[in-house]
């Protein structure tokens, strides 16, 4: 088995053009159902902005050219049929640029300029560059031509309604070249030593050496595995404001943040490649853990919610990492981490249970991750199986680690918490055929044709085989030739395009792929997997897909869906390996 060095073509339409580390990317997509003629420069710091405009000109007309636009993982490029511009990561905050036989117009994405909002523009005695001063982000972007020169600026220190930037060009036969930043503040002028082709070829090296970190086992078999590490890659920022670590976004798309259940997934599959970027992941939620023991519901660069929280699933993915990480974590991690899942466990059994009951609950869709789910159409403030399951886990994982760091006190305390969980699960819950929820200011009980409602599989061997089986049998009628569809699509409340009311989700696929196969339903497994597998080989990495069609939906570059191609191709690479190739005996 040869992993693929090449380096995957893509769609700007789906996935931005960006790199490892980088705030911004090169996109169509300014927001969501939002897509430019143009492609654009596009922050996420301080939410998601687009800044500049790129346009290629025809350099003799000076009007815009017929250039099509594409990318690799190291080269973005302009072509028509009078040259080409190119575009690399320099640096995570840096972009070159090179055209030949075509200009670039560089302009601000927004016209207007009020005292609050909108982008000036000016050219800075110091070094002659055009420097664009952003409202929005609170940074600056400055342009450094290199070589050739400049054929048009317009709107400098202009206030009010304009049209501002600057035109990169060179003489007919010859090549120009410009440098585009994002800075925090100020800089001394760019300067490089570097080539456009030496910088691209970092870029691709860069990528390849992740790529072969993270998917080491890919191959034909698995033509997915190689965009699905550039999604990832890609979407990956450096700390910075309230983002405490490297994290990879769920998107550079609008969907740009890290939600506390979502982060999950990219930990497990960076793990055994990654080890450390894989630990910043699963972590930083818990940098942002509230007195309570709550975990935020979301952490971007300059907000953190707190309105809402996520499923506790994350003792199912301790366990998983543990055994994923390359390396053991030591006894100091060990101890940190214990510590940061105590908080957050004994936040479901203190401020979620109701004076007297068993079981924690609910406030809101939102808590779930499946936020509207038709479990939740009766009421809101409901007693789901779901949350009992998971938590039951997360139980289990404590006491897993109080055992290792000798608190056998402990461990007996989470274990007899678990037990005790999952037996009020099943007596409150069970009806002896379904899983059923209950609000909690009422006694009333009712189920749906929601997937979430056979979420407990995630138990696997802890379930009783008889309501493992019965689970098994119903999810598997969940299942369309695209995958797990998160409502039957025989119910009147299916949605084609109704979020969690009918399309196929990554989170739910692994986590029920799992507990099936723990539970010892190996075939439905396998072909859950094989599904899913073939979905994002057809239809790409988006944030959720037509269960009918697997047409993706919404957005198109979702990292918790690269995540989980990568982990079940691994899985099914390494139990299912292809054979060698036969000796060659001559003859």
């Amino acid at each position: 088995m040869t992993a693929d060095r090449s380096s995957p073509a893509f769609s700007l339409h789906d996935i931005p053009f960006s790199t490892y580390g980088s705030w911004f990317g090169i996109s169509p997509v300014l927001a969501e159902k939002t897509r430019a003629e143009d492609l654009h420069l596009v922050s996420h710091q301080n939410g998601m902005h687009a800044i500049l405009r790129l346009t290629p000109l025809d350099v003799t007309t000076g009007k815009r050219a017929g250039a099509r636009f594409g990318a690799t993982a190291g080269l973005l490029s302009w072509t028509g049929e009078q040259g080409r511009v190119d575009l690399a990561y320099a640096t995570p905050d840096t972009v070159r640029l090179r055209g030949e036989g075509l200009g670039l117009r560089i302009t601000a994405a927004a016209n207007a300029l009020t005292p609050f909002t909108g982008t000036y523009f000016y050219r800075d005695p110091v070094d002659r560059a055009y420097v664009f001063t952003s409202y929005e982000t609170g940074r600056r972007y400055r342009v450094t031509v290199l070589s050739g020169s400049t054929a048009e600026v317009s709107g400098g220190q202009a206030l009010g309604a304009s049209e501002r930037g600057v035109t990169v060009t060179a003489e007919p036969g010859g090549v120009w070249e410009a440098a585009v930043e994002e800075l925090d503040s100020a800089r001394l002028p760019y300067t490089s030593s570097e080539t456009f082709d030496a910088v691209v070829g970092a870029a691709e090296d860069a990528f390849a050496a992740f790529a072969d970190a993270v998917a080491p086992w890919r191959s034909a078999a698995t033509p997915a595995a190689q965009l699905a590490a550039y999604v990832l890659w890609s979407a990956t920022v450096r700390p910075a404001s309230l983002v405490t670590r490297p994290a990879v976004l769920m998107s550079k798309h609008w969907m740009d943040k890290v939600w506390s259940w979502d982060h999950c997934f990219n930990a497990l599959a960076l793990a055994p490649g990654a080890p450390e970027l894989a630990w910043d992941q699963f972590s930083l939620p818990f940098d942002h853990q509230d007195e309570t023991g709550a975990l935020p519901d979301s952490v971007t660069h300059s907000e953190v919610l707190y309105n809402f929280v996520k499923p506790p699933i994350h003792g199912w993915t301790l366990s998983h990492l543990r055994r994923r990480l390359s390396e053991p974590l030591g006894r100091d991690e060990l101890a940190e981490q214990y510590g940061r899942l105590e908080r957050w466990t004994n936040f479901w059994l203190t401020a979620r249970r109701a004076p007297g009951a068993a079981l924690p609950h609910y406030q809101h869709g939102n808590d779930s991750g499946w936020d509207n789910a038709t479990t939740f159409d009766p009421a809101r403030v409901v007693v789901t199986a779901d949350l009992a399951a998971f938590l039951t886990l997360q139980l289990r994982e404590l006491a897993s680690l109080a055992d290792e760091l000798g608190r056998p006190d402990d461990a007996r305390r989470w274990t007899r918490t678990a037990e005790a969980t999952q037996a009020a699960m099943l007596d409150e819950l069970w009806t002896g055929e379904r899983f059923v929820t209950r609000g909690v200011d009422t006694a009333e009980t009712w189920d749906s044709s929601s997937l979430l409602d056979l979420m407990p599989i995630a138990l696997g061997e802890h379930l009783p085989e008889d309501v493992g089986k019965l689970l098994a049998a119903r999810i598997e009628t969940h299942l369309t030739p695209y995958g797990l569809a998160t409502e039957l699509p025989s119910s009147p409340h299916y949605l084609p395009d109704g979020y969690w009311r009918g399309p196929i989700w990554a989170p739910a696929t692994i986590l029920i792929e799992d507990g099936l196969r723990r539970a010892g339903h190996h075939h439905l497994a396998d072909e859950i997997s094989a599904r899913f597998r073939a979905l994002c080989e057809t239809h790409g990495f988006a944030e959720n897909f037509d269960a009918l069609t697997g047409t993706g939906l919404r957005d198109r570059a979702y990292t918790w869906t690269a995540a989980a191609y990568l982990l079940l191709a691994e899985a099914h690479t390494l139990r299912y390996p292809a054979p060698a190739p036969a000796a060659h005996t001559g003859g």
